[in-house]
């Protein structure tokens, strides 16, 4: 499990870098790859590396290195669920969608936005925690501190909304799915009375619309499936008043995109509910987001 993010070279630290007397340090788009490149690359000083201490001929003294966790492979494979689908990518998934909804051009400013915050709290803590299981090298609580209130709020990383919800048909069996079997699974849970992770499913939907909260177009960002699914949702336009549910139907038993049927486990009336109310008008989604969160406030043990 490598992680660190890592955003696309950023301008302004290009700038920075230049000022301070460093030659050719602005970012340029590559003419043949058509990707943007620098002679830099901004990341944050926050590392891991997770990886199985199985080495045949011997290994350097990675155990020394600043970051580097080794262990069985059981366990680096738990680590590695708890961050890719708990404690961090969900959560990004999720500030990502609601970013280019609500115009949020940084991931650090949504953190500043105490509705943004709150929901990401709600599927981390509340909804999350309590199905991951710990790997003992990383204690996700903390794990999850260090994300939301240092990594993700740090300014210096200039990650966008809009990079982080490039794919996302790819990722959010990932980022969502893997909670959702362990709650079906779960004999002690119920993954109807999930709120948080089938309202960001939801925005998804809304979000392919590629209508922000304003009601204005945006572009949205490049996804293998995303003509077909916009094709899926091409009858619905923002005010309409139809049942969402035969229209999403298709989307939401796509386990190729989830992993799982989410109509089968019983989430799609509620996701369809919840994508109904997005589409009503403009500031729909920050009116959602307000009410749902007013309605569901939980107590939450950092």
């Amino acid at each position: 499990m490598i992680d660190r993010i890592t955003p696309q070279p950023n301008q302004e630290i290009g700038k920075q870098l230049a000022d301070a007397g460093i030659d050719d340090m602005l970012p340029f788009i590559s003419t043949t790859q058509g990707m943007r490149l620098s002679a830099f690359v901004n990341t944050e000083a926050v590392h891991y590396l997770a990886i199985e201490d199985d080495f045949p001929n011997g290994r350097p003294a990675l155990d020394k290195a600043s970051g580097v966790l080794l262990s069985n492979r059981d366990t680096i494979n738990k680590a590695d669920l708890m961050k890719v689908c708990t404690c961090l990518n969900p959560l990004h998934t999720t500030l990502a969608i609601f970013g280019c909804l609500l115009g949020f051009d940084r991931i650090y400013k949504e953190v500043n936005d105490k509705d943004l915050l709150s929901l990401i709290e709600q599927i981390g803590f509340v909804e999350g925690l309590p199905v991951v299981e710990n790997p003992g090298i990383i204690d996700p609580v903390a794990f999850m501190n260090e994300v939301i209130y240092q990594r993700f709020a740090n300014p210096n990383i200039p990650d966008t909304p809009q990079r982080i919800a490039a794919d996302t048909s790819q990722k959010i069996g990932i980022r969502f799915g893997e909670t959702l079997k362990a709650y079906v699974l779960a004999p002690d849970k119920e993954v109807q009375a999930l709120t948080f992770i089938p309202l960001t499913i939801a925005a998804w939907c809304r979000y392919l619309l590629a209508v922000d909260d304003q009601g204005l177009p945006f572009e949205v960002s490049s996804d293998p499936l995303l003509d077909e699914l916009q094709s899926q949702l091409s009858s619905v336009a923002l005010g309409d008043q139809a049942d969402m549910r035969p229209v999403l139907a298709p989307i939401l038993s796509n386990k190729r995109i989830f992993g799982v049927d989410l109509v089968e486990i019983g989430l799609s009336d509620k996701i369809s509910g919840f994508f109904a109310q997005l589409i009503q008008g403009p500031a729909s989604v920050r009116r959602v987001l307000k009410e749902t969160l007013a309605s569901h406030a939980k107590l939450i043990e950092k």
